[in-house]
């Protein structure tokens, strides 16, 4: 398993500041650029390019939370994230509003193109509104855990930081790594659940 965060010199925590990392990615990744290299030997080109491709995975892994807290907790942890599909605590309520009003919407928008008489279509539009602004709402309520969860997130890097050096005994011990896999498991049902609302309000919005 590659270590992303050693490849571009990040320190190991569950939050990253993306514009900083993105930084960091240029100005190691700007040596390595084929215009950069064109002069070079085969042999030279050929190894930046590997580098330049390791650079660049390491940045895409570790920009997306869903992609850098599982690379994160099997760092420390030494195993991947486990019952994944688990609803985790806090997220039960959202869970079932979400999965009720994507069902009821399903039955309702075959309605949208069944309609024929300028009455009934009438009907039909208000109701569709009406479901628009029902998903919109519960989008908020998404984006909202979403906010609270990476709130958490940018909270842990201070446990980290404090936490024994890596290779430690007793370093796993020292980090909430529990915790951590609750909110990747929450971070990739928001995710889900971002998907499957705005899915339904083009659909709404199509007719």
């Amino acid at each position: 398993m590659i270590d992303a965060f050693a490849v571009l010199s990040e320190p190991r925590r569950p939050w990253v500041d993306v514009d900083q990392l993105k930084a960091r990615f240029r100005e190691m990744s700007s040596p390595l650029h084929p215009d950069r290299v064109q002069s070079a030997s085969p042999e030279e080109q050929a190894s930046a390019n590997v580098r330049y491709a390791e650079l660049n995975s390491a940045y895409n892994q570790l920009r997306e939370a869903r992609e850098r807290l599982p690379l994160l907790l099997e760092l420390e942890s030494g195993a991947p994230p486990r019952d994944i599909q688990r609803i985790p605590p806090g997220t039960m309520d959202l869970f079932v509003e979400i999965g009720q009003a994507c069902r009821d919407c399903d039955s309702f928008l075959p309605r949208l193109t069944a309609a024929t008489s300028p009455m009934l279509k009438l009907q039909v539009m208000r109701e569709g509104l009406e479901w628009a602004d029902q998903l919109q709402a519960l989008q908020g309520k998404v984006h909202a855990k979403q906010v609270e969860l990476e709130t958490e997130l940018r909270q842990m890097n201070a446990v980290w930081e404090q936490a024994p050096e890596i290779g430690s005994v007793g370093r796993a011990a020292a980090l909430p790594l529990e915790r951590l896999e609750q909110i990747y498991r929450s971070l990739s049902y928001v995710a889900r659940w971002t998907e499957q609302l705005q899915e339904r309000i083009v659909e709404l919005a199509i007719g």
